[in-house]
């Protein structure tokens, strides 16, 4: 019998939780470059826990098309708003960004663009294609957005040839009209299904929080409907409230029932789950995929 925690908000966290932070030069020194060429990270912004483990190491998930989101998911931190007009520099600096770290594995991600036709589409095919061309080498993951579920849009950022390309789930489908703003559960299997039958030469790749209240089934049910919609990798990671105005946890997920998702998901046929408190979507993206 594994254990699942019930707390209230603001509650001590449990032990394995709990992270050792990296080197406060390290940090600093990615934070000084990531604002020297004008760029955001969904690192900070979203308040990740691993934001000091990464930074250490020298990784970064890169947020495209500015810093403020036009949705406002109960979840997530990042500053919503009306946004600032697309910076036209932001494709060239994030190539050079990338390839001043000497990376092998990027993950370029964006807020939401709903105040653009094509929710800001060509801007990402424009910087995917900026990175592959100073960068031949790297390996490009995206971490997109639904574009409202837009088949054109889909096309144009996957005819910029990322190699991986991600969009979150978030929750399950019972708890979506909660979690998510604007953002539908149908819509994002979609999205997800639209890439792999459409571009089979690019996993599809989605992530889903624990902690939000859900069933361990309704767990079991995203990943059979994730299968079905041909995902290739999923991550499963502890949901933490940002801040008091965002949604309270409703518990914490000892890591034996993480456990039990992944071997569920091998179960039914899935090769790729990675799964554990601390998973994000694109925390240890370069360990999470075999090319």
């Amino acid at each position: 019998m594994t254990e699942t925690v019930q707390v209230a908000p603001r509650r001590r966290l449990p032990e394995w939780l709990k992270k050792t932070t990296g080197t406060p030069d390290a940090i600093h020194d990615m934070k000084v470059r990531l604002r020297g060429n004008r760029l955001h990270t969904v690192c900070e912004e979203a308040r990740c826990p691993n934001l000091t483990e990464c930074f250490s190491r020298g990784v970064s998930t890169i947020m495209i098309a500015g810093d403020i989101c036009t949705r406002s998911c109960r979840f997530c931190a990042v500053k919503t708003g009306r946004p600032n007009p697309l910076d036209p520099n932001e494709p060239l600096n994030t190539a050079q960004m990338v390839e001043a770290m000497a990376l092998r594995h990027v993950v370029l991600t964006s807020v939401d663009r709903d105040d653009l036709e094509d929710g800001g589409a060509a801007h990402w095919a424009e910087t995917i294609r900026a990175v592959r061309e100073r960068t031949p080498k790297v390996v490009v993951e995206v971490l997109t957005p639904d574009f409202d579920g837009r088949e054109s849009d889909l096309h144009v950022v996957c005819k910029a040839s990322p190699h991986i390309f991600n969009h979150n789930m978030e929750t399950v489908r019972r708890l979506t009209p909660q979690v998510r703003s604007r953002a539908k559960y149908d819509r994002s299997l979609s999205v997800l299904k639209f890439v792999a039958t459409q571009y089979p030469h690019i996993p599809a790749k989605s992530g889903i929080m624990v902690g939000l209240g859900e069933t361990k089934n309704e767990v079991f049910e995203a990943l059979r409907d994730l299968k079905d919609a041909g995902c290739k990798y999923i991550t499963i990671g502890q949901y933490l409230q940002p801040t008091q105005k965002h949604m309270p946890v409703a518990s914490f997920i000892h890591p034996d029932e993480f456990q039990e998702y992944v071997q569920y998901g091998h179960s039914i046929g899935l090769k790729h789950i990675f799964a554990g408190p601390f998973v994000r979507s694109s925390y240890m993206a370069d360990h999470q995929v075999e090319l």
